[in-house]
């Protein structure tokens, strides 16, 4: 059962999305009084979604949705009569996932729930996007543009560690010691040649690196 937290002063409305939703193994609990549902959602951490009007009584829907992007790992779905492009725009730039204006067809709305989180789930399968790169640590695979790289062992394991880390300086001790691959690499300066063959693989100048950044006495860190 999907569990939705559902913010709408409408209360004729409200009741007929409950029952509707329910018929897709959703189950809303819907609060009138924005305040409030804030209050409940600090309580209960196990809510799948939000669905939230935007002109409440007390306090603005975009304030909330502003304030739940902020502290809540929840995904959020504006469903408001508020159509203008302006308020779309907002909304999606502090935190919506989706806007859905007044009025529409309750089915409309069930395909954007099990979408939204469609994508929440795929994120939740350890895959981390950084600008160009996409890590698939569960599936094994670093894409750059869309195109997966091919990597030994040992450079998946460092690219995925520079990657997860991006804009932190990594030293090449502590490289060391959190891989496994590269500890079976007899190279000397294991972790030099390594960054080397990456950045080959990677198209990153050695002389004018783009994304691996040696810095001096430190170690190294990704820039994406």
């Amino acid at each position: 059962m999907i569990k939705v937290i559902m913010i709408e002063d409408d209360r004729e409305l409200a009741e007929l999305l409950t029952q509707y939703l329910l018929k897709f193994n959703i189950s809303v609990r819907n609060f009138e009084n924005p305040k409030r549902a804030l209050e409940e959602l600090n309580r209960n951490k196990n809510y799948d979604l939000m669905i939230l009007d935007l002109s409440l009584p007390e306090m603005d829907g975009l304030e909330v949705c502003k304030k739940v992007a902020k502290e809540e790992d929840i995904p959020i779905i504006i469903s408001s009569a508020r159509s203008d492009d302006t308020d779309k725009i907002v909304a999606l730039e502090i935190g919506a996932d989706d806007y859905l204006a007044k009025p529409y067809n309750p089915r409309e709305l069930v395909a954007r729930i099990q979408a939204v989180l469609r994508r929440k789930d795929k994120q939740s399968k350890k895959i981390t996007v950084c600008g160009e790169f996409e890590l698939d640590e569960e599936g094994f695979v670093i894409k750059k543009n869309g195109e997966p790289l091919n990597l030994t062992s040992a450079e998946f394991e460092l690219l995925s560690m520079l990657i997860k880390n991006k804009g932190r300086v990594l030293s090449r001790d502590y490289i060391l010691d959190n891989t496994v691959h590269l500890n079976y690499d007899s190279i000397d300066r294991t972790v030099d040649v390594i960054i080397g063959r990456i950045r080959k693989k990677i198209g990153d100048d050695p002389k004018n690196p783009r994304y691996i950044i040696s810095v001096r006495g430190l170690g190294y860190k990704f820039e994406c």
